[in-house]
């Protein structure tokens, strides 16, 4: 295959990238570790059929929309390499590509479409395919009814081609079975040690050192089927509590008018300095004295996401919305230990406390910040509760692409020995922050029970303003 493409083309990919873009089966399925460039090659595939083909057309199916706009965005990085290589490449490439957000025509007639992994959406095309990280779709089995008579279907441009790759995402999902039960693959397994071996610049034992967990490192590194999973919050269950009343963004002058007016306000926050986000979820508590639910319903007020920003300068931004909350909940993880410090130096640090709780104990709980070593014992805690929150429809949130992706980007996982722990997806936008920091919120509002109180309803009830008090 390398003999076949200019060198400036070939020198960009590793050996075992080269065999799979030289492999001529129909199907091809892959089995490869994160970081090792399957979007990369598998796009490249792509352009290289499209520019050496009229009319060819590709589909890229994705996990979600985020991830379907990344995929296309290495289809636009090949079309210009493949522009730099010039005419020795292709001539039909003399007069450019057209792109749009969703789509990428060539001059000769030929086209790479990204779509959102919905069974609805794909239905109704002839084309290739390409199912990138098919082990982490919401409904794999759904999505390969919709898949396999289109790629099987010659009537329509003659043989279609299908492409299979992901990482593994624990057994009994459609990709496993695939990839061990199937005879129509042509397969292609690549480990993170395969990779460094051919010559991929990684540093391993750092890699391994900041995944913490050794069953993660096996999964998603050495690719072994370990255990089985499923995603926390489906599309489906995210949008169905999506409002237009909710709030992404607002001012910390806005937060204090709520406050004021008796809505009460609790905070989430998941801290991130260089390599994640901060994410700092605002929840309101909203309802009459009749709400079913002991904790009441919640919209969101605002979603704060800080990015790469110096400590002291998150804490004075930060301070802004705890000061206006009636308790908050901090990931005290790595580098969010300084800042839960600051946080709870100045509000007050609150403890949980029981019955058998001396007076001491007592006034050190009277602080509003609690601090949340993020265990697994905690994860196991937190999610059911915020997958509960959704399945009841007590939460309200933002239409929001963002959002909506960051929310579907945590699983849970059932190990080999029945326990449950849960992962989020790394992804060029953190990995589930503000997932994260709305079940911190949702905890907050917990261990803060309402008042008892009498409410009369005004017109700005569903807001959470013109809501009267009586306590």
């Amino acid at each position: 295959m390398k003999a076949c493409l200019p060198n400036f083309i070939a020198d960009r990919f590793l050996l075992y990238q080269l065999r799979w873009l030289a492999d001529p089966e129909l199907f091809k399925i892959g089995l490869w570790a994160r970081q090792t460039g399957k979007d990369f090659t598998c796009a490249a595939e792509a352009v290289f059929d499209c520019a050496a083909r009229a009319k060819a057309h590709w589909l890229i199916i994705a996990c979600g929309e985020r991830q379907a706009l990344e995929s296309l965005q290495k289809v636009r990085d090949w079309v210009a390499a493949i522009d730099l290589a010039g005419r020795s490449f292709s001539p039909m490439l003399e007069s450019g590509a057209e792109m749009s957000a969703t789509e990428v025509r060539f001059a000769n007639g030929s086209r790479i479409t990204a779509l959102p992994a919905k069974p609805e959406t794909v239905r109704g095309y002839s084309a290739n395919v390409i199912l990138t990280e098919f082990a982490f779709h919401d409904d794999p089995e759904a999505i390969w009814r919709a898949v396999f008579p289109t790629v099987t279907n010659e009537l329509c441009g003659g043989p279609k081609k299908l492409r299979i790759i992901s990482t593994p995402n624990g057994q009994g999902n459609m990709f496993h079975d695939l990839w061990l039960n199937s005879k129509l693959f042509s397969k292609h397994r690549v480990t993170i040690h395969d990779a460094k071996a051919a010559g991929l610049p990684l540093d391993l034992e750092r890699l391994r050192a900041g995944l913490f967990e050794a069953e993660a490192w096996t999964q998603e590194y050495e690719c072994e089927f370990i255990d089985k999973s499923c995603v926390l919050l489906p599309y489906e269950l995210i949008e169905s509590c999506e409002s237009a009343e909710a709030m992404e963004t607002n001012s910390p002058d806005w937060l204090s008018r709520l406050s004021s007016m008796g809505g009460e306000l609790f905070v989430g926050i998941d801290f991130g300095r260089k390599q994640d986000l901060t994410a700092c979820w605002v929840l309101q508590r909203v309802g009459t004295s009749s709400t079913p639910s002991p904790t009441g319903h919640f919209i969101t007020r605002e979603v704060l996401v800080l990015e790469r920003m110096p400590t002291p300068e998150q804490f004075e931004i930060l301070r802004e919305r705890v000061s206006r909350a009636r308790r908050v909940c901090v990931d005290y993880t790595g580098a969010g230990i300084g800042l839960g410090d600051l946080l709870a130096r100045e509000f007050g640090e609150y403890r949980p406390l029981s019955p058998s709780d001396g007076e001491r104990a007592r006034a050190r709980g009277t602080g509003k910040v609690e601090l949340c070593p993020f265990t697994a014992a905690l994860k196991q805690e937190l999610f059911p509760k915020l997958r509960a929150a959704f399945e009841r429809g007590q939460v309200r949130i933002p239409r929001s692409s963002a959002i909506r992706e960051d929310l579907h980007g945590i699983h849970r996982i059932t190990t080999n020995n029945g326990q449950f722990v849960y992962r989020a997806s790394n992804s060029a936008d953190g990995h589930s922050d503000r997932c994260t920091a709305l079940a911190l919120a949702l905890r907050a509002a917990e261990s803060r029970p309402p008042a008892t109180c009498a409410s009369s309803v005004g017109p700005g009830y569903r807001s959470g303003i013109g809501r009267a008090r009586i306590c």
